[in-house]
Parts: C-alpha cells; structure tokens; sequence
C-alpha cells in the first residue's frame, strides 16, 4: 500500500534528532522486502548510515525494533481497512450498511496480505496481542487497530439486528481467524497457485460464509 506506508528508500544519513525515526523507517523496508526474519538492528544502523552502537539508544535490542516495525504494520494495516471503509456506497443505512463494513473489513485485509506481504507477515508474527493494546502506533486515522476495526464493524452488525446479540461474544475470533486462514492459504499454502481471479471468488465466498456462520 503504497499510501498506506511511505515508500521512500532507506536514507544512508539522518539529520539531527531523527535517528530513531530513520531506523524505524529502515526496519518497515526491510520487513517489506523479507518479513520479520529480514529485521535485523544491525543491517538497520547500516541503513541509516550510523555505527551499531548508536542505534541502542532508541532499541535497545533486536526485539524492540521488531516490536516498533510490527507496530507500524498493524498501523498501515488499520488505514487500508479505513480506506477501502470510505468506498462503501453512500445512502447504506441500516443492515445493509453493517454488512458491507463488515465485507470491506475482510476485503481490505485480504488484500493488504497480498499487497505488502512482508508487512503482513511482520504483523503477526511478533508476539503480542493487539485486541488488548491501546497502543497509537499500532492505529490507523481513526484512532484504531485493526482488531478494534473489525470489532466495530461487528457492533454495528449487532446493532443493526443482523447478528444476534448472544453470538457477538467472541465474533472476532472466528472472523478474524477465518480471514486470516485464507490469506495464510494464498501467501503461503497451496492456494499461492491460484489465479488473481479465482483468489477474488474464494474471497467473496468467504466473506459471504462468515457473515452467515456469525
């Protein structure tokens, strides 16, 4: 997403005051370009054009970089839901408008796993648990991470009488663990074979079988 996430190459040098940034900024390129095993602090400092020592300051280790690009992912991850939020065709009310938030949801996170999979990889594959975070690095424009995206979406689905009040308890795991499945499937599994055309029906076949199995 080239939008969502500034494509910018990593700078060789950093101005006063901004070397943490200039990191971050060479972690989030080295994720996009190899996944979480890819971020390694070293190659980081080098990027920026600075000495290893000089990154401890700002990551202390490894991990914290990872912990900061992973943040950054699940944020660029909240804006492409945002976006693809905004496309939903106005005058929706209703029912109808619950269920189009919630396919774009879905759509918009199956997508970004294909756009930018090394960012989606770093996403989730740092331990943490973003439906328990108030972390702001880790939302989108609204203020929200993608795990409280996909939690209003169902509210509203609630809401609006579409999904019964005793089955929205805990929808936001077989929702998200059924998306998330097939995006698994596409990036790294059997399905990685498929057209982009067949992978665009199993989505909508998909999204269609959450909506009623909720």
């Amino acid at each position: 997403m080239m939008d969502a996430m500034t494509r910018a190459r990593p700078r060789r040098t950093y101005h006063h005051g901004d070397l943490r940034q200039a990191l971050l900024d060479a972690g989030i390129e080295l994720a996009r370009d190899g996944g979480p095993d890819a971020v390694v602090l070293r190659e980081a400092t080098r990027r920026a054009g600075v000495v290893p020592n000089a990154a401890y300051r700002h990551f202390a280790s490894r991990h914290a970089l990872l912990q900061a690009v992973r943040a950054a992912a699940l944020s660029a991850l909240a804006i492409a839901m945002e976006k693809e939020l905004t496309r939903l065709r106005r005058g929706r009310h209703g029912a109808d408008h619950a269920r189009a938030g919630l396919r774009a949801i879905g759509s918009a996170y199956l997508r970004f796993a294909q756009s930018e999979p090394g960012l989606f990889r770093m996403a989730f594959a740092v331990p943490g648990d973003p439906e328990t975070t108030t972390n702001p690095a880790m939302a989108g424009k609204t203020g929200l991470n993608p795990f409280q995206l996909l939690a209003t979406a169902l509210d509203r689905l609630a809401e609006a009488g579409v999904l019964p009040a005793e089955r929205r308890i805990g929808a936001e795991y077989l929702a998200w663990s059924a998306v998330h499945g097939l995006a698994m499937l596409v990036l790294e599994g059997p399905l990685r074979r498929l057209t982009r055309v067949q992978v665009r029906e199993i989505e909508q076949r998909l999204l269609d079988m959450v909506e009623k199995g909720l």
